[in-house]
């Protein structure tokens, strides 16, 4: 029998650095598992500082049973727009359908990835499903350059998966069919050792009680926030904050700024852009792992700190607020309440026991509840109910 053979598009995938492409790789994975033929297209809807003048290419390998199709658009100009990038990207992709002839299309990213996928699938007539993943519904929906597009793609999806519960009822309130035709559930991570991992280079930097974040630090992740309440611990006990990431690119001299303006500014490591291995490794060292998010989707950082048994204090978003529990296996505060922040992270540093006991409780939590088995269970129900509602029309259309 033919395998099903569908085509994921994606913004970023390994060795891309990010957590969608990280979701995407595992995700990808998993429907090999089930039986799927999986193909991955990755692009990027805008010009990079290190690209030049070219013509458009479709570079296509397979990698791990898996073909991995880097869509690259020509840049004609030294000033491109973005329209020119994306209708080439879809012309790429449609070239790809006709190659390979796709029996359906997943869009990870509503916005410009979601957008073209669906685009494509409803005029080949192939279902097309769409994955929220957070940023697309917190903050792309409020260009009025893409929210109009971004309504269409959902309303035209064949069904919608969403990363949290929050992120669902944000979907069906822009359109309310959906309540019949999405689900939500959270990320999954894979069991993993931190015994063998390397001596991260800065770890001779980390002194007193440190506490961590990890992720691309923007204005979602509430860093001013943490800034200040790291700021009043230090006036009661030594203190590293250690971020394990980079600034986003746009808001890098914002955050230089803020950490310059810091009264504990000698206290603060940042390590820049790692990659996962390198990250992973600064987590048993890490005493508080804190991630105050405003607004997030499921933060593949989050999992692996709870992996590692690490104590979180985390705000009640999205799916942070729905995997932690307060008090059980985290301390939960509201987001963007500094004095709840420093409350919480004072309760953890004056209490080693009390981090051992959540910290014990986080790992249990992602073993059993955020293993790879649930999520790969609901892949597959999405996978087979979109596919059988498919074939159920296209034989109803032929008697």
């Amino acid at each position: 029998m033919t395998k099903p053979r569908i085509c994921i598009t994606t913004l970023e995938f390994p060795p891309d650095v990010g957590g969608v492409g990280e979701s995407v790789y595992r995700i990808a994975h998993m429907l090999k598992e089930i039986g799927y033929d999986v193909h991955v297209a990755v692009f990027h809807s805008k010009q990079r500082k290190d690209d030049t003048l070219r013509r458009s290419q479709c570079l296509s390998r397979e990698q791990e049973e898996i073909w991995v199709h880097r869509l690259s658009p020509a840049i004609r100009s030294e000033q491109p727009i973005v329209q020119d990038f994306l209708s080439e990207i879809y012309f790429l992709l449609e070239q790809l359908h006709e190659r390979f002839h796709f029996d359906l299309f997943h869009g990870f990213f509503v916005n410009e990835t979601g957008f073209l996928t669906t685009l494509l699938a409803q005029s080949v007539g192939v279902p097309v499903i769409n994955s929220v993943r957070g940023s697309d519904l917190h903050k792309h929906v409020f260009s009025p350059k893409q929210h109009g597009q971004m309504v269409w793609t959902l309303e035209n999806s064949n069904w919608v998966t969403c990363v949290s519960r929050a992120l669902k009822r944000r979907a069906c309130v822009l359109v309310p069919a959906l309540q019949q035709r999405s689900s939500a559930f959270w990320n999954s991570i894979q069991p993993l050792s931190f015994n063998n991992l390397p001596t991260p280079p800065q770890q001779h930097q980390l002194q007193g009680t440190v506490i961590g974040s990890v992720g691309r630090f923007r204005d979602k992740k509430g860093l001013e926030f943490l800034l200040d309440a790291c700021a009043e611990l230090a006036e009661h006990l030594p203190l590293t904050l250690l971020l394990v990431g980079d600034y986003a690119d746009r808001e890098r001299a914002y955050w230089e700024q803020q950490v310059q303006a810091s009264p504990i500014r000698d206290r603060i490591v940042v390590t820049g852009l790692i990659d996962r291995q390198a990250a992973l490794a600064y987590l048993p060292y890490i005493d508080i792992f804190a991630i105050p998010s405003l607004h997030d989707g499921c933060p593949n950082a989050l999992l692996e700190a709870m992996l590692a048994g690490r104590a979180v204090v985390g705000t009640n978003v999205d799916a942070i607020g729905e995997i932690l529990r307060d008090r059980e296996n985290a301390l939960v505060v509201p987001p963007g309440d500094g004095a709840a922040l420093t409350n919480a992270l004072l309760q953890l540093a004056r209490s080693p026991q009390l981090r051992h006991q959540l910290g014990q409780q986080a790992c249990e939590t992602v073993m059993t509840q955020l293993a790879p088995v649930v999520e790969q269970a609901n892949w597959a129900k999405v996978y087979d109910r979109v596919l059988s509602v498919s074939t159920d029309k296209v034989v109803a259309l032929s008697a």
